[in-house]
């Protein structure tokens, strides 16, 4: 059982990694047992917020004016995981989305890691659900659910019931294991894209509810075919 870890947490537009984007990182660092030290910052995705996002996590596009796009906190935020195994609750969706950010910035990014969801599975499988906020209500530990860094915090005390209770049945599961996701890096918005985009957007009255400096190349095509096919050229 490992005692020194970084408990993770992610706070996203949606679930696919090579769509949506992180709006909020929480982490905490425990060493030999003890949290000694958190980071936690919202970031602007570049989009407007789908009103089912704002109501899951509490998260305005208000809030988020002015923060900083993922690549500017991103080496801050690998200095503070260093070579750390990580900690989450189906931990690999919170690796896919950091793995993209990374691969986007052509940085290297591998990481180690345990899954409280694989473990409350494995022993917990009559319960109802097994979500984190579930199980903390099953296990009485406080939680504000979807937010970055109380989910971080969360998911490190229910590892701690966990290996407490399950730990000696099936040490396999309290050991880090690599985590694998492939992902393609983005190809930024080209000049022609751009003009052309801005071209109909000025053309045909539409606010777009998203930066188009931040799209990618796919992601620009997309827009700019959607709007030919409404309004033809």
């Amino acid at each position: 059982m490992i005692n020194t870890y970084i408990s993770i947490d992610l706070e996203t537009t949606g679930l696919n990694p090579k769509q949506d984007k992180i709006i909020e990182i929480g982490a905490i660092k425990v060493e030999e047992g003890k949290i000694t030290d958190t980071f936690s910052q919202l970031l602007n995705p570049g989009r407007k917020l789908e009103e089912r996002i704002v109501e899951l996590t509490g998260i305005t596009d208000k809030d988020l004016e002015g923060k900083p796009y993922v690549e500017d906190v991103f080496p801050k935020l690998m200095d503070f995981l260093g070579d750390y195994p990580l900690l989450g609750h189906s931990v690999l969706f919170d690796f896919s989305f950091l793995k993209k950010a990374a691969v986007n910035q052509k940085l290297t990014f591998e990481k180690q890691a345990l899954d409280t969801l694989k473990i409350a599975r494995k022993f917990l499988a009559d319960l109802e659900h097994r979500s984190l906020d579930y199980l903390c209500e099953y296990y009485g530990i406080p939680h504000h659910a979807h937010r970055a860094l109380a989910d971080a915090e969360a998911t490190h005390m229910l590892y701690l019931r966990l290996a407490e209770a399950f730990y000696k049945e099936e040490e396999a599961l309290f050991v880090p294991q690599q985590l694998q996701f492939q992902v393609k890096r983005d190809t930024p918005i080209t000049k022609p894209q751009k003009e052309r985009l801005y071209r109909l957007l000025t053309q045909h009255n539409i606010t777009l509810e998203v930066s188009v400096e931040k799209l990618t190349r796919s992601e620009a095509d997309r827009f700019i075919d959607k709007i030919l096919a409404k309004y033809g050229r």
